[in-house]
């Protein structure tokens, strides 16, 4: 045997003796907690400040894999190739169907889980493509403005609670050794806009009413009901201090009163916020700035600041067993996660690549777009009779019409096929005619044209658009191309394009990503109102993120349907919904002013006047209305054991679904909530067919502010529940009750 030879049987030898003597958190059989203890002590400073890092590299030495904590799943998952883009978070809130999104979420988090298997076996684990999820968003939609309320569940605390706590579910997985995904509640907290500064506004002087009762529930449900593994601080200040930096916020609150045991992660850039010129200028440099950040408990840098950690530690801003508090936590999770372990004991891994954008998830995007399709008006036009609708009669117009990403909304993924609104209507009527006539914001559109076939890595085909070159329409124009028509489908609103995250955008109505009015854009108002005047029949279909000014609106159309971001599957949707293969059922999860005098100031984060619970005036659309094709009565609701319970009965000539809401208001506390949501049920109903609605009012549902001792309690005394098919007092009964010490 020659000397090569030898060294290498004896390196073999070695190796082959390492394998033997496993290290305590290479084994298995051990906790997630007494694997992590073990492999930080086994950590240089500098690996440690690597750790913390969204964008985690290996550490060859020691067997850890790279990992990146930046994935996104919003309502799809996101940024990573094709997956099946369901509908707009604000636009599943409005189906009241909780099932229906813990089951989506529960396709999300295989989709994701496939496609991390698959991106490790290839070794191409990074960024949005590995295991931790920043969603669910459940921030209070407080204000229509906000370009980012289209990620939250609306403007109810309870609602936000209660559907984020499904998301969760559906991501993190059921039990088990393993999570299936981490979730991520953000952003926490009192967050909700305006973009433009979100990097250096101090939100200060907020009532201990609001921050408690309006700004933390949903936090406080995912972490104690709901197990959430993360949660993400917010960008602003919080009373003088970066969220990321608040000790109220992450260590009293968050830790010490909710007992939350996981992982907090900044917002992607939040921790440069503290130091950088023209932000918050809480600390002098970068060093200090990310000492200050883990000292308050954030765990997970997103972004390249804790870098700089090693130095923070050797000049004596932090010590190194406080970064081991967020180290040890961060190897827990990835343990849990089964990160460092063969696929071979990971169920999770064993979901195969074939349920990525399946047909069975493209049927629950389906079901979720239908679902929340809200009914605003409708003078008898709905549904339209496609068997006695020709193209001749029908027309569709609008600047969203053909537009297919307007349905992706925002954090999205790629959709193998995207059915838009004209896609989806020439389903029912092939040969109808179809005129852009303007833009959003304009008269002078795009023009584009259908080119090649292109064929995606997965196989799939989708076409790709060409650019023919822009076009300005006149209103004569249009009346002329719509001159046979008896009936015009007009798909307009809004875009993701111009209400989105903090971006430059800036056309009329938008400033950085937020609206500088919630009206209908003009040019798209006076296209109705030409259209109208000509003595055409008017359906407007509204796409947006979030709440529009219809009021003149409410007269120059016969019908109103607001469609939201509805996703890969929206066209299909929107059509059924149009030509009655589905009686819309959906119900607004926020409220639709009538105009921008109803608005406080969007800086103000005081929640007076502002949501169903506070608002004073007179909405166009109240919080929980949605029309339906049949029509629903109620009986006398009664309250036992913890239970609401009333009849409903549908009285119309069509099956249709309707949700029945129960809102709470305790008549002494003179300064509360008008009403607060406190439980909805969806109940499906034959033509004629009557049932009987139970929903659970626990007692801890009766949780609110107490004045006297300002703490979040149930206070004893009396209580009215009011139940029926909307937030609108008109339609709601009143129960007396008394809920005792």
């Amino acid at each position: 045997m020659n000397i090569r030879h030898l060294f290498v049987s004896t390196a073999l030898l070695l190796t082959n003796s390492l394998a033997a003597q496993q290290l305590p958190y290479q084994n298995t059989n051990l906790t997630a907690e007494e694997r992590a203890e073990d492999l930080l002590g086994r950590l240089t400073l500098e690996e440690k400040a690597r750790l913390m890092r969204n964008g985690s590299p290996a550490i060859p030495r020691l067997g850890i894999p790279a990992f990146d904590w930046w994935s996104e799943a919003l309502h799809g998952v996101g940024r990573n190739g094709i997956s099946t883009t369901f509908p707009s978070c604000i636009g599943m809130a409005c189906s009241f169907d909780d099932d229906l999104i813990e089951r989506i979420f529960m396709a999300v988090s295989d989709e994701a889980r496939a496609k991390n298997t698959i991106a490790r076996q290839e070794g191409k684990v990074g960024k949005y493509s590995c295991l931790s999820f920043w969603t669910p968003t459940i921030n209070i939609f407080r204000d229509p403005r906000w370009g980012r309320g289209q990620e939250s569940y609306g403007e109810d605390p309870f609602m936000n609670g209660q559907m984020g706590l499904r998301v969760v579910r559906g991501l993190q997985g059921a039990g088990g050794r393993y999570y299936k995904l981490l979730a991520c509640a953000k952003h926490f907290a009192v967050h909700s806009g305006p973009e433009k500064l979100r990097h250096s506004m101090n939100i200060e002087d907020l009532s201990p009413r609001d921050l408690w009762e309006t700004y933390l529930p949903a936090f406080k449900t995912l972490v104690q009901q709901g197990g959430v593994k993360e949660v993400m601080c917010a960008y602003q200040r919080f009373d003088g201090d970066p969220c990321c930096g608040s000790n109220r916020l992450l260590q009293q609150i968050l830790r010490h009163e909710w007992g939350f045991q996981g992982l907090v992660v900044s917002d992607c850039g939040a921790i440069g916020d503290f130091w950088q010129p023209n932000r918050h200028g809480v600390s002098p440099d970068q060093p200090a700035a990310s000492a200050k950040a883990v000292r308050s408990g954030t765990d997970v840098e997103c972004g390249a600041h804790y870098g700089s950690l090693p130095e923070a530690v050797r000049r004596g801003d932090i010590t190194e067993e406080q970064l081991n508090v967020s180290v040890r936590r961060l190897l827990k999770a990835r343990f849990e996660l089964g990160d460092f372990d063969p696929d071979s004991i990971v169920p999770w891994t064993q979901i195969p690549p074939t349920v990525i954008a399946c047909p069975e998830h493209k049927q629950l995007a389906l079901q979720m777009a239908r679902e929340q399709m809200v009914l605003l008006k409708n003078n008898g036009i709905l549904p339209i009779a496609k068997g006695k609708m020709s193209g001749s009669k029908l027309m569709v117009m609008g600047p969203n019409a053909a537009d297919s990403t307007m349905l992706w909304g925002i954090y999205f993924g790629q959709a193998s096929h995207t059915v838009t609104p004209l896609e989806g209507i020439r389903a029912k009527v092939p040969d109808v005619p179809y005129l852009t006539a303007c833009g959003i914001t304009g008269m002078t559109v795009q023009e584009m044209t259908v080119g090649k076939a292109v064929e995606a890595a997965d196989g799939s085909t989708t076409l790709q658009m060409v650019e023919k070159g822009k076009k300005t329409f006149t209103i004569a124009e249009i009346l002329d191309a719509a001159c046979q028509a008896e009936t015009v489908i007009f798909i307009g609103g809004i875009s993701p394009r111009l209400e989105r995250e903090q971006t430059s955008v800036k056309e009329t109505g938008f400033d950085g990503g937020d609206r500088t009015t919630i009206e209908l854009p003009q040019v798209q108002r006076d296209i109705l109102r030409a259209l109208h005047e000509a003595g055409k029949k008017v359906v407007l279909v509204n796409c947006s993120g979030s709440a529009v000014a219809l009021a003149p609106e409410m007269e120059t159309c016969d019908a109103i349907v607001q469609a939201w971001y509805a996703g890969e599957q929206g066209g299909h949707a929107l059509a059924d919904v149009l030509f009655g293969d589905y009686n819309p059922s959906g119900k607004l999860a926020v409220t639709f002013y009538s105009d921008d005098t109803q608005l406080p100031p969007f800086e103000d984060y005081s929640m007076k006047n502002r949501t169903y619970r506070y608002f004073r005036g007179e909405p166009l659309f109240p919080f929980g209305y949605g029309l339906s094709y049949t029509t629903f009565e109620y009986g006398k609701p009664t309250y036992n054991d913890g239970q609401v319970s009333v009849s409903v009965k549908n009285t119309g000539s069509v099956d249709g679904t309707e949700i029945v809401q129960v809102y709470m208001r305790r008549p002494a506390d003179v300064e509360g909530p008008i009403k607060t949501l406190r439980g909805y049920a969806r109940v499906d109903l034959k033509s004629g067919e009557q049932k009987t609605v139970n929903i659970d009012l626990p007692r801890e549902r009766f949780e609110n502010w107490d004045v006297a001792t300002q703490t979040m309690r149930v206070v004893p005394g009396h209580y009215e529940l009011l139940v029926g098919p909307s937030s609108d007092d008109n339609h709601l009964q009143r129960l007396d009750i008394c809920i005792d010490n």
